[in-house]
């Protein structure tokens, strides 16, 4: 049997079962509002755990009151998945993607700070469960990330922030698969890389003469970056097994897209691993690239170093490693390579080839432009009639 009194200033419910007895404050002043949740928790009890008062009892009543008389019939309470939980379910699946070969190691290290990032944003916001992370915060976010992005000294303006909505889209798409959430709450900005602002940087002619006089010790990374075009993922990762110099072909799988590339070697690579081979006598496991000042081998962070360091001392700005691979697509493409040719050298799609490579490069329009100005197309070459100037004088043709 369930009963209201008054104790003190606010009403408390008392209940009795036999021998069982339970005791609590009800929270209010009002003896009316005391009376209907003292008939609620009546009803709530004699339906059990399943009724749908808990919710609402829960509330209204004061949470001590609420637990013990829960407790009674076994209510069970929704548990609410947090941020955390879902970053280590998502690093699980990661773990996952990894082992069956599906994803790479330096995508997770990318997918790593990006949510390092949410998570410095949430820590400012005091933002912990799922249900509170909604699309006004991620928008918020956006901001957030963009102004951080552009603080950069090479922030590309900004464009790195598509890249890290993408990949909070696919962590909360994973909360959705574990039924963590019902809705994603990121709307994506574009496809990484896609439309950009700038598309191929590859070095002129005369950027690649100062990098070879101030090459010094990184000879060998600059030439195996200039004419493989291999990402710096590929070039740190590359063995002497992988090297055929017997056939003067590179062959290995790609750690991005999993292609085969067979790349031929060129000359003056060739001449140069041919003495390492010799000075070194490695075994087919180890790495082609060490680095110059300790002997290990080489580390992608510390390659885009290098690179960048190297890049310093000739007055080149922003000499990145994949600028090598922009580099080697638009130098053969300049030569008369096909986009399937270089597709198949750089181990990635024609499409991809056509679509960031061709419409941006100066070298391909000027190439164009030599196809319109010489040689013989549907029409006869003709010549530009000269014409007269105000002064009576003729324009030269």
């Amino acid at each position: 049997m369930l009963s209201i009194r008054r104790r003190g200033k606010s009403f408390h419910v008392d209940f009795r079962n036999g021998d069982f007895r339970l005791r609590g404050s009800l929270g209010t002043r009002n003896q009316d509002a005391a009376k209907k949740l003292g008939h609620q928790l009546e009803r709530a009890l004699s339906e059990g755990a399943d009724s749908d008062l808990w919710p609402k009892l829960k509330q209204v009543v004061p949470p001590s009151t609420f637990t013990s008389f829960a407790d009674v019939v076994g209510v069970k309470e929704e548990r609410k998945p947090t941020w955390a939980e879902l970053c280590e379910t998502f690093k699980g699946y990661l773990k996952q993607r990894i082992a069956i070969e599906k994803l790479s190691q330096a995508t997770e290290i990318r997918y790593a700070a990006s949510i390092r990032e949410f998570e410095i944003f949430l820590a400012e916001q005091d933002t912990s469960l799922l249900k509170d992370i909604n699309e006004p915060l991620i928008e918020r976010f956006k901001v957030w990330r963009l102004e951080r992005i552009k603080k950069r000294k090479h922030s590309r303006g900004g464009t790195g922030l598509v890249l890290d909505v993408a990949i909070l889209h696919r962590v909360f798409a994973i909360a959705i698969d574990r039924e963590m959430i019902v809705k994603n709450p990121v709307r994506t900005e574009g496809r990484p890389g896609e439309n950009p602002k700038t598309g191929a940087q590859p070095f002129s002619g005369d950027e690649l003469s100062k990098l070879r006089e101030h090459v010094g010790q990184d000879l060998l990374t600059f030439l195996l970056l200039r004419w493989t075009g291999l990402r710096g993922s590929d070039a740190v990762r590359l063995t002497w097994g992988e090297v055929h110099l017997d056939r003067k072909e590179i062959e290995r799988v790609t750690q991005k897209r999993k292609t085969r590339v067979i790349l031929p070697i060129h000359s003056e690579l060739m001449f140069l691993l041919e003495a390492e081979n010799e000075r070194r006598r490695p075994r087919s496991s180890d790495f082609v690239l060490v680095n110059p000042a300790s002997g290990n081998p080489m580390t992608r962070p510390r390659l885009y170093q290098r690179m960048l360091s190297l890049g310093r001392r000739a007055g080149v700005l922003n000499a990145h490693p994949h600028r090598f691979r922009d580099t080697l697509a638009v130098d053969l493409l300049a030569r008369g390579a096909s986009p399937y040719d270089v597709a198949k050298m750089l181990g990635d799609t024609i499409e991809t080839v056509e679509k960031y490579y061709t419409p941006f490069v100066r070298e391909l329009r000027e190439r164009v432009r030599l196809f319109l100005e010489t040689g013989v197309g549907i029409e006869k070459p003709f010549e530009i009639p000269a014409q007269t100037t105000e002064n009576g004088l003729k324009k030269p043709n």
